[in-house]
């Protein structure tokens, strides 16, 4: 199936492992905050919850093992706190973000963001990676009564962009991803992150890419 941009009124991109490379830097924060707690996770353990809340994660893990020295709340606060001061020190954007933002505003795409993370975290990547002016909504699940892979977030993004969600080109990295803008009847790309464990079920997306700018040469 061939992509062609003007099968499209608006493309809606994720955040982490997308527009920048957090994904490193969100298991570094909560295995810092987890360490702290006596909750001793892997690297196979992280990859259960890749594309989730970071309070479900959170919830998850707290089910699973307990601890009793803070609430899980806390521990999404001690987080969040931690992400926003690597963040704000190390982010940089992902090969052919910049470029492709910009190919797509010159071509009068509207331009969403859907993502997991906090909004204070949404703040600050857009500020470090100075790339605020290229989007018309941004929105973060935190606000939705549930996260992906519900579609929840890819449906109230569109909405807000005036668009039909048939109209609508989403690029994601994992599997909860795309299972939620699948759900939200969107067309997907998948730009697999890197440092997960490789995952075959990403070919539920309509497209797949190895990067940004290779996406950014087709379209």
């Amino acid at each position: 199936m061939g992509l062609s941009l003007s099968d499209f009124k608006a493309v809606i991109f994720d955040m982490d492992g997308v527009l920048i490379d957090s994904e490193p830097v969100w298991k570094i924060a909560m295995q810092s905050v987890f360490d702290e707690v006596g909750c001793k996770l892997t690297k196979k353990d992280f990859q259960i919850t890749v594309g989730l809340r970071l309070d479900e994660v959170i919830q998850f893990w707290y089910n699973h093992t307990g601890w009793e020295i803070i609430s899980p709340k806390e521990v999404e606060q001690k987080i969040v706190q931690k992400m926003v001061e690597l963040l704000s020190n190390d982010g940089t954007p992902l090969i052919g973000v910049v470029e492709t933002l910009k190919h797509l505003k010159q071509n009068n795409i509207k331009v969403g963001l859907a993502t997991s993370s906090y909004s204070i975290l949404i703040e600050t990547v857009l500020d470090k990676l100075q790339i605020r002016e290229y989007f018309d909504f941004t929105h973060s699940a935190e606000k939705e009564d549930y996260g992906k892979p519900h579609p929840a977030v890819y449906l109230t993004v569109a909405q807000k962009l005036n668009v039909s969600p048939l109209d609508c080109l989403v690029i994601e990295d994992s599997l909860n991803g795309i299972i939620s803008a699948k759900a939200a009847r969107m067309k997907v790309i998948c730009i697999p992150e890197k440092t997960h464990t490789p995952e075959p079920k990403l070919i539920l997306a309509d497209y797949q890419f190895e990067s940004m700018a290779e996406l950014l040469k087709v379209i």
